[in-house]
């Protein structure tokens, strides 16, 4: 089954700016670790969930140190931090 991870992010400003860096920057570094999708939805003013789907456990977490590197980047480098995060596998699927 596929293999997620989803962070939960909060941020001291939004801006079109933040968000093409995500969309430009962040989420293909993310795919390049072999990620099959990264979405970014954004759950109120000022925060936001990352949800990242592996095609199963042994590619994400194969990926995990590295994307550790990848979140303090986006952290130094854009005004928010990250809140929690929680991994696993998918037990169903629709």
């Amino acid at each position: 089954m596929s293999y997620y991870s989803v962070s939960h992010w909060a941020a001291t400003e939004w801006t079109d700016e933040m968000e093409a860096l995500a969309r430009d920057k962040y989420v293909p570094m993310v795919k390049a670790l072999g990620a099959q999708s990264v979405d970014m939805i954004r759950t109120g003013d000022l925060s936001f969930v990352v949800v990242t789907k592996y095609a199963d456990a042994a590619a994400g977490q194969a990926a995990q140190s590295r994307i550790d590197e990848i979140r303090d980047q986006a952290a130094e480098e854009l005004p928010m931090k990250m809140t929690s995060v929680e991994r696993g596998s998918s037990f169903a699927s629709g």
